[in-house]
């Protein structure tokens, strides 16, 4: 007699498609980090987090808004701290010491985002926390804080239904835009525990109420992907955690990434991704020897490997990983 030592989610079926060709759209905490950079890796046609990692529903429902419209922030739409221009609806990595230089990153993202709307496929968006903070000079929400003093600040839970209002705003402008789009929500798997655990699982279950509310609102446009409940019952054990016992560990983002995998790849989207996968990794191998000729041979075979998949998905762009061969064959 077998034993189920496992919980297994139920992954939701007959959902939409993702593939190679379509463009996509990620937005949101760790989660669509981990995704994009394994999807971008398998050359899907993606942007991952225009604005940097966003955390609370009303800030990625403010940064897309940013991005329906094409804004252009200017300098008074940042402030000085610690010797850097800050956006507080970016994370540090749009911040820089001259506030040209970050508007240039800043603007060129959100034109970025904002041209391929109309043709966007696929808005992954994943909630990280239903937790805000909002500047209590202005009594807007912020994205990133930027380590100013908490003083600066009122930190409040969002209610199932003013995630709701937001987003049933936003979504029929969305759609009306672009007219194949199809929106996935997820919550992230990682922990907040600033105030403890107990907070933790209220925060996630407001945000798992209101992605619900949003599938009634919309259902033949959104859809939903278990992260957050695949990291508990399947991976519940801490040796899928990272060392600061919140994140996913590299195994269970693997993990998490053959589940997400199974639920919307294809078998002839599963082939290229693995296909892609025997590429890179090739070209992440060191010989001892780079210039022998069996080294030479073995770079060919990965050449003519990414011409025979151009073949026949023109739309992969392996220009990098074909410089990279340029680069290491003897003329």
């Amino acid at each position: 007699m077998s034993m189920d030592l496992q919980t297994v989610v139920e992954l939701p079926k007959a959902l939409p498609p993702m593939a190679h060709g379509r463009k996509m759209l990620l937005m949101g905490s760790c989660f669509a980090e981990n995704m994009g950079r394994l999807m971008a890796e398998s050359k899907f046609d993606i942007d991952v987090n225009p604005f940097g990692i966003l955390y609370n529903p009303l800030s990625i429902a403010a940064a897309l808004t940013d991005i329906v419209s094409g804004r252009r922030y200017v300098e008074g739409d940042l402030f000085f701290y610690r010797d850097l221009w800050h956006s507080p609806m970016h994370h540090g990595d749009f911040s820089a010491p001259l506030p040209a230089e970050a508007l240039e990153r800043i603007n060129g993202r959100i034109g970025q985002a904002h041209s391929v709307l109309p043709r966007l496929d696929w808005l992954m968006i994943t909630f990280g926390t239903a937790y805000v903070y909002e500047r209590r000079e202005t009594g807007r929400v912020v994205a990133n804080c930027h380590k100013l003093p908490d003083s600066c600040f009122l930190r409040r839970l969002l209610s199932p239904d003013e995630a709701v209002e937001v987003y049933a705003s936003l979504l029929p402008t969305l759609f009306a835009l672009a007219p194949d789009l199809k929106v996935l929500f997820t919550v992230s798997p990682v922990r907040h525990i600033r105030d403890g655990l107990h907070a933790n699982q209220v925060s996630k279950a407001t945000l798992l109420l209101a992605v619900d509310r949003l599938q009634r609102l919309f259902p033949e446009r959104t859809f939903y992907f278990p992260s957050y409940e695949i990291q508990l019952d399947e991976l519940r054990d801490y040796r899928f955690y990272a060392d600061d016992m919140l994140h996913p560990s590299p195994l269970a983002v693997r993990y998490l990434w053959e589940r997400f995998s199974d639920t919307f790849f294809s078998d002839e989207t599963r082939a290229v991704v693995a296909e892609v996968g025997e590429i890179t990794r090739g070209l992440a191998h060191r010989p001892f020897h780079p210039e022998s000729e069996a080294y030479q041979r073995f770079l060919g075979q990965i050449v003519l490997k990414m011409e025979r998949l151009n073949g026949k998905y023109p739309y992969l762009d392996f220009q990098k990983e074909k410089e990279s061969c340029r680069i290491r064959l003897k003329p």
